[in-house]
């Protein structure tokens, strides 16, 4: 058996989160879907995995909730169940930044379809910044961007904070595995005064679904979180790097 892997997220208000999480365990555990899920005022993130038809029902159920028509999904397979257990969490923030007063519903910068980021990286005249920590870079990167080299995404405000100057007047790009650190991290930079800033839509794994390897910019592998570790162009499976 196949098993659908769906990666999502949706920035959303949602004014009651511990009401919503009963009955998406309960839909979840009906059709034998495992995986981590959580939910927050700012909205829902995270990955599961299951047969085709339930992984239906809870993006269904999950795009029936409040302002998640529009809900972000990124499907991939596993040869085998790649989680071991099924988690719904109640966060105080749906991707950990520690930065008050950020909505990036509202501020997000604007996106770069997959199709059209090899000409960002291609472009000398715009920095292209990781924004994942140091051990997921380590499995995979685009060329010639940086690497915070930060431990956790908490980290990045005081990196970017210490580097700005650097970058000031240039066109900033920034990518992520999912896009949904590069929604909040650009809304981040917008509040600190970037004007100029882009981010890749879908994030990596919308990058490597779409784009041939034969076009790549991307060199390694991309590290998920699931038993899997990371995969490559067209999502395939390649576990640990070597």
């Amino acid at each position: 058996m196949t098993f659908t892997v769906a990666a999502l997220y949706r920035f959303a208000p949602f004014d009651h989160p511990a009401a919503l999480r009963q009955p998406l365990l309960d839909i979840c555990a009906v059709h034998g879907v495992k995986g981590t899920l959580l939910l927050a005022r700012e909205g829902v993130n995270g990955t599961i995995a299951g047969a085709d038809d339930g992984i239906a029902s809870v993006i269904a159920h999950i795009r029936a909730l409040p302002d998640c028509a529009g809900l972000d999904v990124k499907y991939s397979t596993a040869a085998a169940m790649p989680f071991q257990r099924l988690k719904v969490r109640l966060k105080k923030e749906i991707v950990t930044m520690k930065v008050p007063g950020l909505d990036p519903a509202r501020d997000a910068a604007p996106y770069v379809d997959p199709a059209d980021w090899n000409a960002i990286v291609d472009d000398p005249d715009t920095v292209l910044i990781d924004t994942r920590n140091g051990f997921e870079v380590g499995y995979g990167s685009f060329t010639g961007a940086i690497d915070p080299r930060t431990e956790r995404f908490g980290d990045f405000p005081d990196w970017w904070r210490d580097h700005a100057a650097e970058f000031a007047g240039k066109r900033i790009a920034m990518f992520c595995t999912g896009g949904i650190r590069c929604e909040k991290s650009t809304a981040f930079l917008r509040s600190e005064g970037v004007a100029d800033v882009v981010h890749l839509k879908g994030g990596i794994l919308a990058y490597l679904e779409q784009v041939p390897a034969t076009q790549t910019r991307w060199h390694g592998s991309c590290f998920v979180f699931d038993e899997r570790v990371s995969v490559g162009h067209g999502l395939v499976e390649v576990g640990e790097k070597d």
